[in-house]
């Protein structure tokens, strides 16, 4: 199968919303991902019930696919690839992936520091890719967004930045009750954001089970300080590497041109990793 690119159309709706969904996408695939989700948690102690996950609070693997031979593969999957082609350019960086079991309410927030900080935001594109374990609704812990939000310097989208976070304040309503869209899923179905849409989650039970991948455009010559602080962020899970030896022993050229650029940018992160062991009594979990 040949890369398959997004539409102008898609182009524009995440331009303008800030997300997409596209449902049934990897529902060929989902037997085989569910099974190899659950196989890294039971290498950790186990997922529902287990050591690894208690159900008192987010669980988490930082990165997880990368502790897969075929989630690796996802990253050469032609549908996964060109989505981020599309919207990151084809040299866009593999820049890391998290596996969750989600607890309860997740309040309104974006993923990355608006006022930009230390890795960049707003001057570089990042965007997410979650893939739902179980089905979800609006009220048993469905993603919600608010379209628009992404948009820095708009002002519908910089007042939410200032209220969203505490809007029984600000508008005198609970988070479950702010106006926005909730992306209810099937295993299978797969949503893409941008880091900077707002987002939250109402209403869920203890085990929802999610993991995403992330990535971002390629770094230009004078953003690479951004990349390496990216990257010394992975010293709180207590991370040597970048990538784990089976996503890079498994690596196409075609994998690589999304790796490389980190692993010419991590010789940082073993001291971070190690000054990080010193100050942790564990890794951080969520």
């Amino acid at each position: 199968m040949e890369k398959v690119y997004l539409t102008q159309q898609q182009m524009n709706y995440m331009d303008t919303f800030g997300y997409l969904m596209f449902p049934g996408l990897l529902k060929d695939r989902i037997d085989e991902i569910t099974k190899a989700f659950h196989a890294i948690w039971d290498e950790r102690g186990g997922g529902m019930d287990g050591i690894a996950h208690k159900g008192d609070r987010r669980s988490v693997i930082v990165p997880f696919i990368d502790q897969s031979e075929y989630l690796c593969s996802l990253l050469d999957d032609p549908r996964i690839n060109g989505i981020f082609s599309s919207l990151l350019g084809d040299d866009f960086n593999y820049v890391g992936s998290d596996g969750n079991f989600y607890v309860g309410d997740t309040r309104w927030h974006s993923d990355l520091d608006w006022e930009g900080g230390s890795i960049g935001t707003p001057a570089i594109k990042y965007f997410k890719m979650a893939f739902y374990l179980d089905p979800l609704t609006r009220d048993t812990g469905a993603l919600r967004v608010i379209p628009g939000s992404h948009k820095f310097g708009d002002a519908y989208a910089e007042d939410l930045q200032k209220k969203a976070r505490n809007p029984e304040e600000a508008w005198g309503i609970s988070g479950s009750q702010v106006p926005a869209v909730a992306l209810e899923t099937q295993p299978g179905d797969i949503g893409v954001f941008n880091f900077a849409t707002k987002h939250s989650a109402w209403g869920g039970g203890q085990h929802r089970r999610m993991f995403t991948i992330n990535c971002t455009e390629h770094y230009k010559p004078d953003q690479i300080g951004y990349l390496k602080n990216l990257i010394a962020g992975g010293a709180r899970f207590w991370i040597d590497e970048v990538y784990s030896e089976k996503m890079l022993r498994t690596a196409s050229p075609e994998r690589m041109i999304h790796l490389q650029q980190s692993l010419d940018n991590q010789d940082h992160l073993k001291e971070e990793t190690r000054k990080a062991k010193l100050t942790m009594t564990e890794p951080a979990r969520g």
